[in-house]
């Protein structure tokens, strides 16, 4: 099972949300169709349905117990940022022309992981950034994002990106 919005084609897209503790989950489709759907519960707390006419593009959130609407935690896009609508997406659609590139080495690749609530003395992703901007973001050939909730943060000259509260493991081309 894939949580997420997963699209298969021709329209269709199955949506499955895991939220073991909640009575009601409702998916509420906001374009290009305004439509609310029932999910149904399974016996290990996984909300799911499956919808027709629902294209690449659309934008959705979950209204959870019909008192909170909220982003899908496991999106795969969201283009309004992390308390905006979610948005399907055809990983499908994409043309890869970089069919030859292998990936970096391990042996080649540096790891450094950030736990963004010790790094610091206090413990916030701004001062994290505040410190590291200049000597590993910009070294920095990947940014893998730990477990934790979507937060967003603010860097330099308005880019904007969207991390996990817990770490972040930066994969570098050199040593800082």
């Amino acid at each position: 099972m894939k949580i997420g919005s997963n699209y298969s084609g021709k329209g269709r897209c199955e949506f499955v949300v895991w939220a073991p503790f909640l009575h009601k989950v409702d998916l509420k489709i906001v374009s290009p169709r305004e439509r609310v759907l029932p999910l149904k519960k399974d016996k290990k707390g996984y909300w799911g349905t499956a919808v027709k006419e629902v294209p690449p593009g659309s934008l959705y959130f979950y209204s959870l117990d019909g008192k909170k609407d909220r982003p899908d935690p496991a999106s795969h896009f969201q283009p309004e940022g992390v308390h905006g609508h979610s948005q399907v997406i055809d990983h499908g659609s994409f043309k890869w022309e970089d069919g030859d590139w292998r990936g970096i080495p391990l042996t080649e690749m540096i790891m450094y992981e950030l736990h963004v609530g010790t790094f610091t003395p206090e413990g916030t992703l701004d001062a994290v950034t505040e410190g590291i901007r200049e000597k590993i973001l910009d070294s920095s050939e990947n940014i893998w994002n730990g477990p934790g909730a979507l937060l967003p943060a603010r860097l330099t000259q308005g880019q904007t990106i969207t991390v996990r509260s817990q770490s972040l493991v930066l994969y570098m081309k050199e040593k800082i």
